[in-house]
Order: structure tokens, then C-alpha cells, then sequence
């Protein structure tokens, strides 16, 4: 009884012990967030300072871009931001199950990100021959838009650390060993499913419909991709399995909290990347 009355007093927004009453990890947090948010600013700002003066000759932005696939990247990089916030709201009322569900989603959806982003990289390098070196837009495209990549890198990790984490044991000697590879485990699932968003992205852009799109991917050697997945989601099971009382508990909320504020800034970024570099060439 003593021990629930203790956590049903936590306040998940305010910290009594601090003079500003904002738990540190969250001072901290935004500390980062705000520098940051310059850094960004920068970057964005010297993109659209030279689109405006672009020199002779060089290459058109509508030529190269692809609005569709970076829209539907956009699209599922705001839902990871919906679960990530439900991952928060969860962990808040101490459901760790429905946390972990969520963790997963938003892993899941910043790799669907990530593949898009390396297709898109790939295909502008060979296809439309823009590189980081060969033209301004290049340059400030790929400085841009790769920094946020590895924001989201940095954030998919982060996500999945947190996820290992919600598995430890109060009283369990061997932790370590379990839950590296645990860590283990979850990175090679991370990296098939990397390979197999490049692969159905590529087949959906190269095949002439999305029929033969589909019949191609799952009739090569991404098929047996997937099988490793359905052989992962076996493993994750197996790790899922109740093994007492964990200490990831509603105590550990203001982490994911913290965690959560990265990823939204992440993707508040995105969407004014996608508008000042995508949306602005095509009004």
C-alpha cells in the first residue's frame, strides 16, 4: 500500500528538489533542443539564401525531387511522433506492455524514414547525378536533410536502447548478458527492415505497376528478408516472456518523456524542411 501510494504521487511535469520546478533531464533536454534549433535554423536559412541566387546552369529542383515519396515518408514520420506521444502517455500511467508496443511502432516507423531517405539519396546520386560536390543545390540539400537523417539515426538507437531497458529485472544476476542480446537481436531486425524498405521502395519506383512491384519483391531474395523478420518476431516473444518484476517502471517516465521531446523536435524539423526544400519549388 505504502509503495503504490508513493507512485501515485509522482508529478510527471514538476520537480519539487529543483529551483525552476522542471525535472533537470528535461531542463537539460530543452537546454539541447534549443541550441539545436540555431543549428538547424542555419542550415535551413543557407539553403534558401542560395536557392534564391542560384548560379547559371545549374540543376532544377523539380527535375530532381520526388514530392511523392517524400510525402509519404512525411506522413509516416508524423504517426511515429503519435506513438511515441502514446508511448509517453502509457509509461505515465505505468503500462509498460502498451509502452513497449509503441516504442516498437516509432522504432519501426523511423526506419521506414530512414529507407526512404537512403533510396532517395541513392537514386538523386545515380540517377539525376547530383552530388554533395557537383552543385550548390546538392551541397546544401545533402547537408541539410543528411543532419536530419542522422537526428532520426540517433533517435531510432535512442528508442531502442529505451525499449531493452523496459526488460530489466529487479533481481536478476545475469542481466547483462540477456539483454545484450537482447540489443543484439533488435539491431540486425532494425537492419532487415532497413534493407527491406529499400528494396520495396526501389521495386515500387522501377516496376511499371504496383502488381509487378509486389510480385518482384516478394519473388527475390527480399522474401527470405521477411521470413527473418517472422523468425525476429519469434525471438521477441521469447525476450517478451515474464520473468518478474521489472524496473522500468512509471518512476522511469520523465526518460521517455525526455526521449519524446527529441523526437517531436526531430519531426517538427522535418515538416519545415519539407516545406521550405520540397513544397516551395513546386507554389
Amino acid at each position: 500500500m505504502s509503495a503504490h501510494a508513493a507512485t501515485a504521487t509522482i508529478d510527471h511535469h514538476h520537480d519539487p528538489s529543483t529551483s525552476t520546478g522542471i525535472p533537470n533531464k528535461k531542463l537539460l533536454m530543452w537546454a539541447f533542443l534549443a541550441s539545436d534549433c540555431m543549428f538547424f535554423g542555419a542550415l535551413i536559412s543557407t539553403h534558401l539564401i542560395y536557392r534564391l541566387h542560384p548560379p547559371a546552369g545549374g540543376l532544377d529542383p523539380k527535375v530532381v525531387f520526388s514530392p511523392e515519396l517524400t510525402s509519404f515518408s512525411t506522413f509516416i514520420l508524423l504517426m511515429s511522433s503519435l506513438m511515441m506521444a502514446l508511448a509517453v502517455t502509457a509509461i505515465q500511467k505505468g503500462n509498460v506492455k502498451s509502452c513497449r508496443w509503441s516504442l516498437l511502432t516509432t522504432i519501426f516507423f523511423g526506419m521506414i524514414f530512414l529507407g526512404c531517405q537512403v533510396y532517395e539519396f541513392n537514386h538523386f546520386v545515380h540517377e539525376k547525378h547530383m552530388t554533395i560536390s557537383n552543385s550548390l543545390l546538392g551541397t546544401t540539400f545533402y547537408t541539410l536533410t543528411g543532419t536530419h537523417g542522422t537526428h532520426v539515426a540517433i533517435g531510432v538507437l535512442w528508442l531502442s536502447l529505451m525499449y531493452v531497458r523496459s526488460y530489466k529485472v529487479a533481481e536478476e544476476k545475469s542481466w547483462f548478458s540477456h539483454q545484450l542480446l537482447h540489443a543484439v537481436t533488435l539491431i540486425v531486425a532494425l537492419l532487415a527492415t532497413l534493407k527491406v524498405v529499400l528494396g520495396l521502395v526501389h521495386a515500387l519506383q522501377t516496376e511499371a505497376t504496383a502488381g509487378d512491384a509486389v510480385g518482384h519483391f516478394f519473388g527475390g531474395e527480399w522474401f527470405f528478408l521477411a521470413v527473418a523478420l517472422a523468425a525476429y518476431g519469434a525471438l521477441a516473444f521469447h525476450f517478451a516472456r515474464p520473468r518478474g518484476a521489472v524496473q522500468f517502471t512509471e518512476v522511469n517516465a520523465i526518460d521517455v518523456e525526455s526521449m519524446g521531446l527529441y523526437w517531436h523536435f526531430v519531426d517538427i524539423v522535418w515538416i519545415v524542411i519539407f516545406t521550405a526544400v520540397y513544397l516551395l519549388e513546386y507554389l
